[in-house]
């Protein structure tokens, strides 16, 4: 895959997944909206509804007063004819003439206003609207012999009934005037509102913690509840306890303090939902991306690796060819010594092979765990001297020096001479190979707690931080520039890492660029 293939892909995939995180933000956003939205609409229905309520329960209190009123009055009350309506009609078929007559009277109690309220001190006329209904018929020639007044009527029907649409708007008038003049605390209690509001809320599905208050143009009542704050966002209002006019004085407001708790606690589950399965896309799609550019690097690496093992075997493979066509000259031929000299050479290029091919195929059994390493009691100073014994031609040829600070007092660990010799022979090869001048190598011991500590430090190139985080990884090899300026395949430390966790023990490295690195290794010791 193309760098810009490998861009366009990532670019198209992180898109997607900012456009589904959006959408499901905007999802969970506009649902929030809509419950608010509904749980304003309801709030206002119960405050109109409690309004309502307070008001009929109110006026029924009184109309139950006023009542008991006109009962305890002894004399009969003062009747006024207000309106009569009269209406004549003639049948010529039957020759009958019929009078109808309607009269609207109204009964006025002379009840006082002080009876009411103590505040009050004129007379509040309270009435009663009654209607009498008259039908006379007058057969034959009747009303032709006389005057009306001289006749009677052949037949009559009367009816008297109650106005109730009258006594009731007369009944509203004087009840909102005379109740308007009590205060809000002699209209209501606190308890009786916060019952009210409380079956109200829940008849709507309300079940919010609420707290309430009652205000007068402005100013807090005593009919309030202990905890109530005016919130903005969380408080809604209504007037109560209107007049004649539609209008009031007082202002019921509820507060709801755990309002976004609540309104979010409907949409917790499919939130939760939606964040999970977010969370996994992006899980998902970081994983990926990890593997398109880990697939990306070890294409690289691997690339590398065949160039690096073209060029390792390709100089020995020259080597044994040119020694081969040497031993073929007759000169040579006959002269034994230096014909074991080539042969010597070419034994040891053979050899050289072998190792490369030992290497590779000994990190693919310890992936695998195909290996069977056996473990005893080894005296890790008497390691460290092995292995410089190993690499002393390597540092002499160089010009260079391994200085040795064994100060551990305690040094037996449960280990594999062959092995973990091989580890500490790379280790110190590594540090060989990355010496730009004469190699300088520092080899310290020292105990810690139960664990005895190794650490090797030389005075080479150093490495970036990127490097120290895959230095362990197989093929890896930190680049200068576009090309390595040392031989190698990257198996080394891969092989290390590999046989210092087999033996229950930890590596790692502290290096700075351009001020040479630190391997340390940390092994518990046979107590």
């Amino acid at each position: 895959m193309s760098k810009f293939s490998f861009r366009l892909l990532v670019a198209i995939m992180s898109f997607s997944l900012i456009g589904i995180i959006i959408v499901q933000l905007y999802w969970i956003v506009s649902s929030y909206r809509n419950n608010d939205e509904q749980f304003k609409y309801h709030v206002q229905q119960v405050i109109g509804n409690v309004a309502n309520t307070m008001q009929q329960n109110e006026a029924t209190e009184f109309y139950k007063f006023y009542n008991q009123l006109k009962d305890s009055i002894g004399t009969a009350p003062k009747q006024s004819e207000l309106k009569q309506y009269l209406i004549v009609e003639r049948d010529p078929s039957t020759n009958e003439e019929i009078f109808y007559s309607n009269y609207l009277i109204a009964e006025d109690y002379n009840i006082k206003s002080s009876l009411f309220d103590k505040k009050a001190s004129d007379t509040v006329k309270v009435k009663n609207f009654i209607s009498k209904r008259k039908t006379e018929i007058y057969r034959g020639n009747t009303l032709e012999k006389g005057s009306l007044s001289q006749n009677y009527p052949d037949e009559v029907i009367e009816q008297t009934g109650g106005l109730d649409l009258l006594d009731k708007a007369q009944f509203e008038i004087y009840f909102k005037d005379i109740v308007a003049l009590r205060s809000i605390d002699e209209r209501i209690s606190k308890e009786a509102l916060q019952e009210l509001l409380r079956k109200e809320l829940k008849q709507y599905g309300v079940n919010a913690k609420f707290e309430f208050g009652v205000y007068n143009r402005g100013l807090a009542t005593k009919i309030k509840s202990n905890e109530f704050v005016y919130e903005e966002g969380s408080t809604y209002g209504g007037p109560i306890l209107t007049d004649n006019n539609g209008k009031s004085k007082y202002q019921l407001y509820l507060t709801f303090p755990e309002k976004s708790k609540y309104l979010f606690s409907s949409l917790i589950g499919i939130t939760f939902l939606s964040i999970l399965f977010t969370i996994v896309i992006i899980a998902a799609y970081l994983s990926a991306i990890d593997q398109l550019i880990r697939q990306k690097q070890i294409s690289e690496i691997k690339t590398d690796f065949i160039n690096n093992m073209t060029h390792e075997f390709k100089t020995p493979i020259a080597t044994i060819n040119l020694a081969l066509d040497a031993i073929k000259n007759p000169k040579v031929i006959s002269d034994a010594e230096k014909v074991e000299r080539y042969l010597k050479m070419i034994r040891d290029e053979n050899k050289r092979m072998h190792a490369q091919v030992e290497n590779v195929l000994r990190i693919s059994k310890l992936e695998k765990r195909d290996y069977d390493i056996d473990k005893q009691r080894m005296d890790v100073h008497e390691i460290i001297e092995n292995a410089v014994d190993h690499v002393a031609l390597i540092i002499q040829d160089r010009g260079g020096e391994v200085n040795l600070h064994l100060d551990a007092t305690r040094t037996d660990v449960l280990g594999n001479d062959f092995h973990f010799t091989s580890v500490m022979v790379n280790i110190l090869d590594n540090a060989i190979k990355y010496s730009k001048d004469r190699p300088i190598i520092d080899v310290y011991t020292e105990n810690y707690r139960d664990f005895i500590l190794i650490k090797v430090q030389d005075q080479g190139v150093g490495m970036s931080k990127n490097a120290q985080k895959r230095i362990f990884d197989r093929f890896y090899r930190e680049h200068t520039g576009d090309l390595h300026n040392v031989k190698g395949h990257g198996l080394g430390l891969a092989y290390v890492q590999q046989i210092v966790e087999v033996h229950n023990a930890q590596v790692y490295v502290e290096s700075e660029k351009g001020k040479g690195s630190t391997f340390i290794i940390k092994m518990p010791l046979i107590n």
